[in-house]
């Protein structure tokens, strides 16, 4: 009974801490449209139901990548969203066409 216990903890415990789907912004700090999309999208995104649903993580394309990134390939403009389902690309946009065509291809791809 006890080892059942103990086994239940852990696996509890070893539960990822982070969202199973994320948002990953590939910007830069050169990046204009990056900053249209802050301004237009960005300052509202975390209080939407997509928000809450896929945390945006933003990683400047000229840095290293963190290791759970580094099997992304073809990224080479800015911005690019990368959704990730369970570490896996499950959709892309590459450019920001827009606040009203973000939304709706990000509702696409989500």
């Amino acid at each position: 009974m006890r080892t059942a216990f103990l086994a239940l903890v852990f696996l509890v415990l070893a539960q990822p801490a982070f969202s199973a789907s994320e948002l990953i912004m590939f910007n830069s700090t050169t990046c204009e449209w990056c900053e249209v999309w802050e301004e237009e999208v960005g300052v509202v995104y975390g209080k939407t139901t997509l928000g809450d649903k896929l945390p945006v993580h933003r990683v400047d394309i000229f840095d290293d990548r963190p290791a759970n990134l580094k099997h992304l390939r073809g990224i080479r403009f800015t911005p690019t969203f990368v959704l990730l389902q369970d570490g896996v690309e499950a959709g892309r946009i590459t450019g920001y066409p827009g606040e009203s065509f973000f939304w709706g291809l990000l509702e696409e791809m989500a």
